[in-house]
């Protein structure tokens, strides 16, 4: 009977013990929780829910599908032909860019029947498309990937800008109007075959240069040789990123340095070979992804790359009007093209920031390199045959805005100059946003 009693005195005792602690776990968890919540930075929401609100609006106005597939599915084709074994097409699309090959000729006429039809870019969209016709078949949804890429793209912008010193504030809207005040804005709307490229190269090498920018070489080397599959003249960064690293870490044993840059160097030759394998499996030739063998550059006449292009690209895609007046006085937009300066600014302000910087003895020389390099790769797109075609503002330049985010990423904030530069973004993304209404596809 003692025995009972303390037997239950012991369970008493014990009980609001168990009750304690288990109400107690509640707060812990919760306070868990709070330090979480906490260390996010909600400034990547409010970027994701300004983006796509916007191009929610613009799909309203404009109309297209917010995720719907594009009828230039020229990757999700050769996702498709992969599936069943192929390199090529199983035919011909006359609406897309489609390389022709082998170029069997008799009588001057091209004899069809012993060609293959073949994507004339490189391969790494349709590697990313692949999962998703799995799921979706040919209807991939195109347009909602170009808006992802472009909104990682402003991330790694955000990332980059808010490590050189900006407040989160400033950081978000500039890496919001760097990424939308600009030609990428249409490619953002529509996933055509051209847009696609460009949009996952542009969120290849921002995330690139903010992984470079925050001394992780390994993933920057990897994501630049990833968008070189995407844009072959991205290949310009590659040595200016080696040089940012090497200069950067100077104060280290070089052995040091090289032996943290090869993992990155080794996957990047990877990638190179991967690339090199799949043009020579295609073509015979490592370096040919199939531009010569578009009936334009191949049997037509035309000629794809030639420094005569640059002087007759230079009137319009350098000193061009963004508008055209007619003769009865009224005003158009200039669908062929227009100054990249306006096109797109943030590579206007990088110049003008490397001026200030120059005057105030602060320009180094990575900078020097940056510009160097950017001038290179620049001058290399415009010995192409169109720079872009039918566009609004100059689409090739997208190329070079990584250029401008590494030279905002290693330059001090300045808030006079964040606020002169969020207002010039934000009148040009409402003229690119009035220029759309007139030229998309």
């Amino acid at each position: 009977m003692m025995q009972e009693k303390k037997n239950d005195g012991c369970q008493t005792h014990e009980n609001p013990v168990e009750t304690l602690r288990f109400s107690a776990s509640p707060v812990r968890l919760q306070k868990h929780f709070l330090r979480f919540f906490k260390q996010i930075d909600g400034y990547y929401f409010l970027l994701a829910f300004a983006m796509m609100g916007m191009f929610w609006c613009l799909h309203l106005l404009l109309g297209g599908g917010f995720a719907a597939p594009t009828f230039y599915n020229t990757y999700t084709r050769q996702a498709m032909a992969w599936r069943q074994g192929l390199l090529h097409l199983p035919q011909d699309f006359p609406w897309l860019e489609l390389a022709v090959y082998p170029q069997v000729f008799e009588g001057g006429t091209l004899l069809t029947q012993h060609a293959n039809y073949y994507v004339s870019f490189p391969p790494l969209p349709s590697v990313v498309l692949l999962p998703f016709t799995f799921i979706f078949g040919e209807q991939t949804p195109d347009n909602l990937l170009v808006k992802l890429y472009g909104l990682i793209g402003c991330f790694a912008i955000y990332a980059s800008l808010k490590k050189a010193g900006n407040s989160r504030p400033a950081a978000a809207l500039l890496s919001f109007l760097i990424t939308t005040a600009s030609s990428a804005l249409p490619m953002m709307l529509n996933g055509a075959v051209w847009y696609h490229a460009q949009m996952l190269a542009f969120m290849l090498m921002c995330l690139s240069v903010m992984l470079m920018l925050k001394g992780m070489p390994t993933g920057s080397l990897f994501l630049y040789a990833l968008s070189v599959a995407c844009r072959p003249f991205d290949a310009l960064y590659g040595p200016l990123l080696y040089f940012f690293y090497l200069r950067t870490h100077r104060d280290q044993p070089f052995k040091k340095t090289a032996l943290q840059l090869l993992p990155g160097t080794v996957l990047g030759l990877c990638v190179a070979g991967g690339l090199a394998w799949y043009n020579a499996a295609r073509f015979g030739d490592v370096l040919e992804f199939g531009h010569n063998y578009l009936p334009e550059f191949s049997f037509q006449g035309g000629i794809q790359f030639s420094a005569s292009h640059v002087k007759n690209h230079i009137p319009t895609f350098v000193l061009g009007s963004p508008l055209s007046v007619s003769h009865d006085g009224s005003y158009s937009f200039n669908a062929f093209g227009y100054s990249l300066f306006l096109a797109c600014p943030a590579i206007t302000l990088m110049l003008l920031q490397a001026i200030r910087d120059l005057i105030q003895k602060r320009f180094t020389l990575v900078k020097l390199a940056i510009l160097l390099f950017m001038a290179v790769q620049l001058f290399l797109l415009l010995m192409h045959r169109t720079f872009g075609g039918y566009q609004l503002g100059a689409r090739y330049v997208v190329d070079l805005v990584p250029y401008a985010v590494m030279y905002f990423g290693i330059s001090r904030e300045e808030k006079g100059r964040n606020a002169l530069f969020i207002t010039l973004l934000f009148l040009v993304l409402v003229f690119t946003g009035v220029g759309i209404s007139f030229i998309h596809i």
